[in-house]
């Protein structure tokens, strides 16, 4: 029979120590590892931890994220790192891992802020049915696209200064302060597209995938949403034709697609109606490194702006 050898106490506390200094949660640059989920929680994080912390993103440069699939080496930056942010409901893979490996490491952008249900952003739900239902089985049944509303990603960025002060107090009111100047510059947006979106021919939003429900609830337009949340959900042919019928009812002269998928949707319903096409961003992710968050906004509004025809 082996025999068990006794290991000090003082042994075992120092293997403890070296354990918690061993810890990944911060590189070896002392800075806070900040794993994040897609671009805008990506661009929050950076603005707001500065030169404190070091922010990486589990969905590339230009990948559509919706249903990003994790590979072994992101599941374990999931699992080592010192703050995970994500959306839950958005990335089922990342759920997963968040839930498997995130522990009390985890910062939930939906439960700091009122979501909008999806049934109040699809305008369609009912009409496509069993498209929906998966839809929301998969993904939740809450819109996930809360950043495209400046005032609700505001308080997102309240709060995760909040989350990363009690994960790195030294830097605590370095990331208040940050974010107090974020919120600023969100709202000065907010008051250019309230501004810009006043007086317009036209206020339904004829879209090739729902995810502008908190733009045009925030802005008091409609959206008409030609796919579900989901962006590679096929419209059936009758969602095609009803979409078709009350874009030429309300005068629709744009149809807007976006970067990350396939115009050819909204390419048909335009040829239909007789419309032109136009891109409307929904800033999942980005193709163009010398843009960002608010670059990307901005070219919305004025997308926008042409689009329903606005003085």
């Amino acid at each position: 029979m082996m025999r068990r050898l006794a290991v000090p106490a003082a042994a075992l506390l120092l293997t403890s120590a070296l354990a918690g200094c061993s810890d990944s949660a911060n590189g070896d640059d002392g800075k806070l590892n900040v794993v994040t989920a897609f671009y805008p929680l990506q661009f929050v994080s950076e603005r707001i931890g500065g030169d404190a912390v070091k922010v990486s993103t589990l969905t590339k440069p230009g990948a559509e994220p919706h249903d990003v699939e994790l590979t072994a080496s992101q599941v374990g930056e999931v699992a080592d790192a010192g703050l995970i942010v994500y959306l839950n409901g958005f990335q089922p893979a990342v759920d997963d891992a968040v839930k498997q490996n995130g522990g009390d490491r985890a910062f939930d952008a939906t439960s700091v802020v009122e979501m909008i249900p999806r049934a109040e952003a699809d305008d369609h739900a009912e009409e496509e049915g069993e498209a929906h239902a998966d839809e929301e089985e998969a993904h939740g049944p809450n819109d996930p696209h809360v950043w495209l509303d400046p005032e609700r990603l505001a308080t997102i960025g309240d709060k995760l200064a909040e989350r990363l002060g009690k994960a790195d107090p030294d830097h605590a009111a370095d990331f208040t302060a940050r974010a107090a100047t974020l919120r600023t510059e969100l709202t000065a947006l907010d008051g250019e597209f309230k501004t810009g979106l006043t007086d317009c021919t036209r206020r339904e939003l004829v879209t090739s995938h729902s995810a502008f429900g908190y733009l045009a609830n925030r802005y008091e337009l409609t959206q008409i949403g030609i796919t579900g949340i989901d962006p590679e959900t096929e419209p059936s042919p009758q969602r095609l034709a009803a979409v078709a019928a009350e874009a030429k009812e309300h005068g629709t002269t744009t149809i807007f697609f976006e970067t990350l998928v396939s115009p050819k949707v909204a390419e048909t319903i335009a040829k239909e109606v007789g419309a032109e096409t136009a891109v409307l961003d929904p800033i999942e992710g980005l193709s163009d490194a010398s843009a960002d968050y608010f670059s990307v906004m901005r070219a919305n509004l004025t997308a926008l702006k042409l689009g329903l025809e606005c003085k």
